[in-house]
């Protein structure tokens, strides 16, 4: 009987991006706690879809990012009535973010040139 060679497959680390992978990140959010929260702590915040969970969220990062999520941390921003002076009243829209821990050893540049 003859053997069949087996050739070892490297296993693939991450794939490519998706269409469906942009549309659960939308965009990332840029503030002094969260500029502090990527430089200390290695964690970037960023605003995602509203149907979004913690899986898709992950896999998304790591898809588009191509780096290792450790912890994905999700909070709902509740929506805001705002006032300009005394005169006009307005409001500022909810939205969901993530705050994605990255893996110790690896780093995004979310401001490339």
């Amino acid at each position: 009987m003859a053997t069949k060679k087996t050739e070892e497959k490297k296993p693939v680390r991450f794939s490519k991006a998706t269409e469906k992978d942009f549309a659960v990140i939308l965009q990332p959010r840029i503030t002094e706690k969260s500029m502090t929260l990527m430089q200390e702590n290695n964690k970037v915040t960023v605003k995602v879809a509203p149907t979004a969970n913690k899986t898709e969220v992950k896999l998304a990062f790591e898809r588009i990012f191509q780096v290792k999520v450790t912890k994905v941390s999700i909070i709902n921003v509740d929506a805001k009535e705002t006032t300009r002076g005394t005169r006009y009243k307005g409001s500022i829209k909810g939205f969901k973010k993530a705050i994605v821990t990255v893996a110790d050893g690896e780093a995004i540049d979310l401001f490339k040139e």
